[in-house]
C-alpha cells in the first residue's frame, strides 16, 4: 500500500471543520522526539508531516503541531504509557482506553486491558486504510 494513495483517500474523506489542524515541520517533530525521548518511526512521521491534519470519523490519530491537542503526541504517549503500553511503542491512536501503537520497526499493534493483542497491521498505512478509514 503505498503513502501516496493512502494519504489521498485521507485527504477526500476529510471532514471540514471550524478550526483545521496544522501539519508540523521537522523542527517540530525533532521536539516531539526529545520530549518522548524516542525517535518517530519513518512512516509515522510521514503521515505526521503530510496528512495528520485530516478529521474523518471517530478515531483521532495523534498531533504533533499543536502542544495544547488533546491528541498533542507527547501528551498520549505520556497516558499511555503511564496505563502499562511498553515504553518502547509510540501511540498512533488512542480508542475508548486502547491504544494503537507504532513499533521501531513500523509495525502498528494493539494495546488493550492492559496488554498487547494479536492484532497487527504492517505498516501505519495498512492502519489507515484498514482501521482508520474503515470506522
Amino acid at each position: 500500500m503505498e503513502a501516496e494513495e493512502i494519504i489521498d483517500m485521507l485527504r477526500d474523506s476529510n471532514q471540514p471543520v471550524p478550526v483545521p489542524l496544522d501539519l508540523p515541520d521537522e523542527d517540530v517533530l525533532v521536539e516531539v522526539e526529545e520530549q518522548i525521548l524516542l525517535p518517530i518511526p519513518r512512516d509515522m512521521r510521514t503521515y505526521l508531516l503530510e496528512a495528520s491534519d485530516v478529521i474523518f470519523g471517530s478515531l483521532e490519530p495523534v498531533t504533533a503541531a499543536d502542544p495544547y491537542s488533546h491528541t498533542y503526541l507527547p501528551e498520549v504517549a505520556a497516558v499511555a504509557w503511564s496505563l502499562g503500553v511498553p515504553r518502547y511503542l509510540v501511540p498512533l491512536c488512542e480508542d475508548n482506553g486502547s491504544y494503537y501503537c507504532v513499533e521501531p520497526e513500523g509495525e502498528v499493534v494493539l494495546w488493550r486491558d492492559g496488554d498487547l493483542t494479536d492484532e497487527t497491521w504492517p505498516s501505519v498505512w495498512h492502519w489507515i486504510h484498514d482501521v482508520w478509514l474503515e470506522s
